[in-house]
Order: C-alpha cells, then structure tokens, then sequence
C-alpha cells in the first residue's frame, strides 16, 4: 500500500485544493467483471421499465405504489392501508438484509444493482463513449477549443439524456399512478393536467441534472449508506482490494528483468486501475469512501496481468485480513447476529403474509350514541361498518352475533362488495334486557362470506 505522505488527503478525489470540481472521464473497462455488470444491468432496467407495464392474470399491474390513493400492488397482490405494519416488517427486513450483505461482502450493492449506478454506468456514459469516446478523448475535448465538432457531439449527448430522464420521470409517475394514466397524461394537453406536467418537468430537469452534472457526487456526499460504510465495513469484509503485499513496489514493466530480484512488485503503474474508476479514485491507496465495488479496476489490472504473464488478481475481492494475515473469510459474532436478525425477520414476514386475512372489518359504535330503547324488554344500538375486500372475487357477506343471543337489521338489503373495493353502511344490534350486564355488554360479531366465517370482530354494547 502506498504509505507516503502523499498518499493521505482531507477531501473528497472529486474535490481540488481551491474546492473546485474534478470531473471524472472514466476510461470504458472490458473484462469478464464489466460484461457480468452489463448483464445484470440490462436485467435490472428491462425490470424496472417494464414491471408497472405488465398486468397479471387478476388484472392489476406488476408493481405499483399509488400513495394518493393509498393502494399498493406488489406481484400483482393488491395491499391496503390496514396492511401497512407488513411495509414497515418489509422495508426494515429489506435494510436489515442490506447490512447484512454490506458487513459480509462491502458495497456490492453500490457497484451492481444501485439504480444510480445502473443508470450513470449502464445508460449515460454509455452514451457519452458512444458520442464523444473514451475518457481520454472526452478529456482531450474538454480541454481544447470550442468547435464545431465538440458542439454537436456536446448538444446530441444532453439532448439524448434529456430524453432519457423524461422517460425515467415517466416511469417513476407509472409506479405511482399506473402506466395506464400516465398515458392519458401523454396524450392530453398540459393545460388539461398542469401540475401533473410541471412536476414532470421538474423531475425530468432533477434527473438530468443528477446524470449529466452531479454524477458520482451523488454516491460520495448525499448517499446516506455510503456514509455508513465506516460502520459496517472491517478487515473481514470481502471488498475489492489491492494486495499490496504482492504489488508494492511499483514500477514499469523492463523487458527480461528480474523483477522480484530487483525488489520490484507485480504492480507495473501502468494506472489503468485509475483511468477506469468511475469514482476516480486510486484503489492502490487502500479502502475508500468513494469506492463502490464496481470491479472495473478489476478487470483493468487482470488485462495488464495478462499482458505482462503476470497472476491474476492483484487487485480482487477479498478481505484486509486475507491480504496481510493470509486468513480465510471467519463468520465473525457481528455476521452470525446480522445474519440471525435477517433471518428472523424473514420469518415474520412469511408468517404475517401467510396470515393476512382475505378481508379487513372496522365495526365501531357510532360515536356519541346512546342506546335506544325499542319497547319495554329490547334495547338497540347503532354501529357503523367498514369493509375492504382485499380479494379478486365479489363477495357476498352478511353479519351475524355471535354471543349474546340477539338480531343484527342491516340498513341496506345486502352486503355486496366487489373485489378490490370498500363497503360502508351501518346497522342496528337489538338485545334482550335479559342479556345485558349493565352499561357495557361485550359482543361478538361474526362476518361471513356465504357458509364461511371470515372474521371475528369483538366490539361492545351500551346499556342502561
């Protein structure tokens, strides 16, 4: 590892002396790493364009989270607010098994399936290396006079990434509202739906500004859990490492020299590490913030290994311990209390959507009510009903009492509650005097969809 004192600094690789920007012109990697990135890149965009696009055989699409109207389809399984406690249960195993996976295998996640990185590495630089080439010759371009060879290639390359975070804007809007209505928003007028189009605009303008401008910055300074690799990162964790002790010292590659004798390393600062880093950090200095675990540096030094006959795997996955103790991966007490926390959670999820209940009954007393008295031995109250029907099929429902002895009279002729939809209304419970225990008599209510009894509501009874 280079250990001099200029190997130290105080700020980001990004940033200057003077606090100014350092643009990164990332070289394209190739390499096996790079092509596996691209496939699980192009998986991971198909998905997410084109999941709030495909309906199940129910009707209802892939995914979608309509938070005006408070309905969230996951796979095609419609939630409800009443379910609300198994979002919390999920997005907490989801965060949970993050860390999990951060603790045991470092930023993966970042460099692999973050939508940032998808997207910047995937889609935009792509772009960029199509229109105006390497990093090299983007660098070179920069740098030069303004021709017109740089303006049409500079206009063709942020007009193409306009277009592309109008089409992100779009299918975010499609998650929320349904790909059905965002077409209606497409074909209509702007005047007929403008605030629907200045927040299209507006995030358009965001995500244009995020990809062609902000870029990598977004991973180093406002990621939240880029911040908290200095908490879940230590030296057992498997990362994307330089082995220092096979490659320091640096230097160049001489034709028939005795490198080991020489006091020389595997590493031959050919920088390509470097040039290919979309952080624009040098891996060679050690672990990072701004590293994501992309592997491109990986791929980089195993091409120049390779020319030179030289192992493989300079720089690799592995952990510090493994690179200065030559220790294998060790389950530490950290891992196995993570581990067993994700699973733990896992398993509560399963279980509660095991049991989540077809349909979801409010049954409240309405609210400054007071009982009424029918003749000398029958007593009344009056209860309000909600019902969701969380199934794919209309259901025919009824109330009955279960306990005490009594009639429910319905203030409509039925309830009939089609699917995916609510039913309020409200009835009357008439009790014997005989039957009650004073000024409050427990109840229990059964709600059936035909022979079936679907739920139990337990609710109470006001007497004189």
């Amino acid at each position: 590892m280079n250990n001099d004192q200029n190997s130290f600094r105080d700020r980001i690789v990004t940033m200057n002396e003077e606090g100014r920007r350092n643009w990164v012109y990332a070289n394209q990697p190739k390499g096996k790493y790079y092509n596996a990135r691209t496939i699980v890149g192009i998986i991971l965009l198909a998905f997410l364009f084109l999941a709030p696009h495909i309906k199940v055989a129910n009707g209802e699409p892939l995914l979608l989270f309509n938070i005006l109207q408070r309905k969230f389809v996951l796979f095609g399984v419609v939630f409800w607010p009443q379910d609300f406690h198994l979002f919390v249960i999920g997005l907490i195993t989801i965060i949970i098994s993050i860390v999990t996976f951060t603790v045991v295998y470092g930023r993966v996640w970042c460099g692999w399936a973050c939508p940032q990185t998808i997207f910047m590495e995937m889609v935009f630089r792509r772009i960029e290396y199509w229109i105006e080439g390497s990093g090299d010759q983007q660098r070179i371009r920069a740098k030069g006079e303004d021709t017109f060879d740089k303006l049409w290639r500079s206009l063709l390359k942020h007009f193409i990434f306009i277009v592309i975070s109008w089409a992100i804007t779009h299918t975010m809007m499609a998650y929320i509202v349904g790909a059905d209505k965002v077409h209606e928003y497409i074909i209509s007028s702007p005047s007929d739906n403008l605030s629907v189009f200045i927040a299209i605009m507006v995030f358009t303008g965001a995500f244009y500004f995020v990809f062609a401008y902000f870029r990598e910055q977004v991973c180093s300074l406002v990621c939240p859990y880029g911040r908290l690799q200095g908490a879940l990162l230590d030296n057992n964790t498997l990362m994307v490492t330089y082995d220092f002790k096979r490659g320091e010292g640096r230097a160049p590659m001489r034709k028939g020299e005795d490198r080991a004798g020489a006091g020389k390393g595997d590493c031959v600062n050919c920088n390509k590490c470097v040039s290919v880093c979309p952080t624009g950090i040098d891996i060679r200095n050690g672990i990072q913030l701004e590293c994501i675990n992309c592997t491109a540096c990986m791929d980089a030094c195993d091409s120049t290994m390779r020319r030179y006959n030289l192992p493989e795997g300079l720089i690799r996955i592995t952990s510090q311990n493994n690179i200065q103790n030559g220790s294998s991966f060790k389950w530490t007490p950290r891992i196995i209390a993570y581990t067993a926390l994700t699973t733990a959670l896992i398993g509560v999820l399963v279980v509660l959507f095991t049991l989540r209940s077809s349909y979801e009954t409010t049954i409240l007393r309405v609210q400054g009510s007071l009982y009424q008295k029918i003749d000398e031995d029958t007593y009344s109250n009056i209860y309000n009903y909600k019902i969701i029907n969380k199934t794919e099929h209309e259901g025919n429902l009824r109330i009955e009492l279960v306990s005490p002895k009594g009639t429910v009279e319905l203030a409509g002729s039925s309830l009939l509650i089609k699917k995916q939809e609510k039913l309020q209304g409200a009835f009357l419970i008439k009790l014997d005097k005989e039957v009650l225990e004073g000024t409050s008599t427990p109840l229990v209510l059964g709600i059936y969809n035909g022979d079936e009894l679907i739920e139990t509501i337990h609710t109470t009874f006001v007497g004189p």
